[in-house]
């Protein structure tokens, strides 16, 4: 009798998981949580253009015009950074936009130019942005410089940096108004910070995740009785409107422009590379070198493209990190779903003066959530980062006592040279120096093989 015949097993593919980060959620969730996005960093994407637009001399309609062609190359330079192509992107939910680090250098070249007051800027803003993407794959090759303990001050020091920018919106934003640090908007701004944290304490699930979009809405509607809610942004906004190219002229190139804003650009890459790294840790997905390489390529490449369009230099929103970390929704097709609303918000001018509606003491009640989670993501890295050495001690403080200055004496620096002051006014480009020299000093340069040259044990991920 013959052998009966030998059934062999096929193995059976398992399919592998997908991380977090790669997930795609259901349509409704995408967009809500992408709009929620666009909420927190909506007013940061719009300041630099309001302070720059009047100081070079543009009328509010232009300056309106600048607000949306800011908004649309933020939704340009955030697909670079979730979708990417190529080399270009971290491929994480990092939402970039508009960089307050150029405010200031914008506008002391705009200072006597006239009509090319806007020409000049956008041609050093290119030139900048080329090199900058050239200089991309050697500022990933720093990433052994940046341990727990240099990651965790500079995290700590993005959320501490952004909460003087939350306590100004929660007192209506213009220092200049009548109204300014008044009981209503401080109240208010109090309000929508309760609001937030009751919802995060008894909502669940998806409603938990949009708390702050929750709360926005809320204090907004709480503010209409009070009269601190306007429409009159709505209604003078045309309902379609696209950034023409090169609409203020065609770019100019100075030598003197183009220096300073390549240090801007400088400043913006060191800020950026401790943003990806945080983000990367909260996330679950810890930057590498490619990482790295990739964002700041999506920052650069951003940046450079900009101008075609009317907008400025474009970096890594800190407060979006925030955000990440509070409603654990790490997709970065959800932060790809806010880069397409705001590029919808800058091809509509309409729709975009519909978050414009939102109150700046709303706003500000809820960015001291954000931005304090920012702050606590950081303190959370730094518990893994060997404190009990002396030297890491050491460098958390003085890398954070010299952070804080522009914080707490922001005067400090005005006898410097006003070219110096790109840096040492930004708190977070300053400590992160600090930290990484005196981590290159104490735990590199002459430290015994198998010591702590970088070895500090890595932090528990924030999920």
């Amino acid at each position: 009798m013959a052998n009966p015949p030998r059934f062999r097993k096929e193995a059976v593919a398992v399919p592998e998981e997908k991380h977090p980060v790669d997930e795609t959620l259901p349509p409704l969730k995408m967009f809500t949580s992408g709009l929620q996005h666009v909420a927190a960093m909506y007013a940061g994407v719009v300041a630099p253009p309001m302070i720059v637009g009047p100081a070079v001399g543009l009328s509010a309609t232009e300056t309106a015009f600048l607000m949306g062609a800011s908004l649309f190359t933020a939704g340009l330079a955030t697909l670079l950074q979730t979708l990417g192509f190529w080399k270009v992107g971290a491929k994480l939910p990092f939402v970039n936009g508009v960089s307050f680090a150029g405010v200031t250098p914008m506008i002391a070249i705009g200072k006597g130019e006239g009509a090319d007051a806007l020409p000049v800027i956008f041609g050093a803003i290119i030139v900048a942005g080329a090199i900058g993407f050239l200089a991309a794959p050697y500022f990933g090759k720093l990433v052994r410089f940046f341990p727990p303990v240099v990651t965790g001050t500079v995290i700590t020091l993005i959320g501490v940096s952004l909460l003087p920018v939350a306590f100004n919106w929660s007192q209506g934003g213009n220092r200049t108004a009548t109204d300014y640090g008044s009981m209503q908007n401080i109240g208010m701004a109090a309000v929508t910070l309760v609001i937030v944290l009751l919802m995060r304490k008894f909502l669940r699930g998806f409603l938990q995740q949009i708390s702050i979009l929750l709360g926005l809405v809320a204090g907004t509607l709480i503010a209409l009785p009070l009269g601190m809610t306007s429409f009159d942004a709505v209604r003078n906004a045309s309902v379609v409107g696209f950034p023409s190219p090169f609409h203020f002229g065609a770019p100019q190139f100075q030598v003197a422009a183009i220096v300073s804003m390549c240090i801007v650009m400088l400043v913006c890459m060191t800020e950026s590379t401790a943003d990806i790294l945080a983000l990367g840790k909260i996330v679950g997905r810890p930057a590498d070198e490619k990482a790295i390489a990739g964002g700041l390529r999506a920052d650069t490449l951003g940046s450079a493209i900009s101008p075609l369009f009317n907008g400025f230099m474009c970096s890594a929103f800190a407060q979006n990190i925030g955000l990440v970390a509070m409603t654990k929704v790490r997709s970065r097709f959800v932060v790809a779903a806010g880069g397409g609303i705001l590029i919808l918000l800058g091809l509509c001018p309409m729709a975009a003066s519909v978050i414009g509606v939102v109150p700046l003491p709303v706003l500000g009640g809820a960015g001291i959530v954000l931005f304090g989670s920012v702050a606590a993501s950081g303190i959370q890295t730094l518990a893994g980062a060997a404190m009990e050495k002396g030297e890491n001690a050491l460098i958390v403080a003085a890398s954070v006592g010299i952070g804080l200055i522009p914080i707490a004496a922001p005067e400090f620096y005005h006898a410097f040279p006003k070219d110096l002051l790109v840096v040492l006014d930004s708190g977070i480009s300053t400590g992160c120096v600090v930290a990484i020299v005196l981590n290159l000093a104490f735990n590199h340069l002459g430290a015994r093989k198998g010591a702590a040259s970088g070895a500090a044990p890595e932090p528990v991920p924030v999920h």
